[in-house]
């Protein structure tokens, strides 16, 4: 794995190990089948970044050009690799390693939360997707609730101390809209999870 991924500390391994469980009862309420009908609409040459353990992966329709799970946290990494085989590939969400307009669809499920900056990833992706290209999100974001937007931004450093980085209070929607036409969008909860977290949007999102 490539120096410049992210370090592979006591924590970086501790996370990884909890991830599963920590989402579990979110995955049982809802988030199972929110990601298998985002992720049926994916199409050709698929590259999803953040890919984490690979929860996704069962989830992808059959008939695809190519797939690749990219995931820069080694801990992480192993984990997808030992579920997703050669489509795990390691590699940071702003640095991928695929040429311009080389790609149909990018996958971006609870990620753009954890990155360091939200832009230069978003960037990345437009430059990856061929014209028309698609980007399918699901991303937790800051609540449109003003109480709950308060709590999001009052708690953010504690949440992301524990969640590995992972910010609550990302207003995600406008970097979107800046970058690509949105085709589709909902706005609904993750059950199971904390309230900081449960405000979702899910969607598709195009280049022109």
């Amino acid at each position: 794995m490539e120096n410049n991924l992210v370090r592979d500390t006591l924590s970086t391994r501790f996370g990884a190990m909890l991830y599963e469980p920590v989402v579990a009862r979110g995955e049982r309420l809802g988030m199972r089948q929110r990601r298998e009908k985002l992720l049926a609409a994916a199409h050709g040459r698929v590259v999803e970044i953040g890919a984490g353990t690979g929860l996704n992966l069962p989830h992808y329709p059959a008939g695809l050009t190519g797939l690749t799970m990219t995931e820069p946290v080694p801990a992480m990494f192993r984990r997808l690799s030992a579920r997703a085989g050669d489509k795990a590939l390691p590699a940071l969400a702003d640095a991928l390693p695929m040429p311009d307009a080389s790609v149909d669809t990018v996958v971006s499920t609870l990620v753009l939360c954890t990155v360091p900056e939200v832009e230069p990833v978003l960037d990345e992706i437009r430059r990856v997707l061929k014209p028309g290209g698609r980007l399918l999100f699901c991303e937790h974001v800051l609540a449109r609730d003003r109480r709950l937007a308060r709590r999001q931004r009052r708690l953010a450093g504690l949440w992301a101390g524990f969640a590995q980085g992972c910010r609550c209070d990302r207003d995600t929607l406008p970097m979107l809209r800046e970058r690509f036409e949105i085709e589709s969008i909902t706005e609904t909860r993750w059950q199971g999870m904390p309230s900081i977290v449960r405000p979702l949007i899910v969607g598709i999102a195009s280049v022109a």
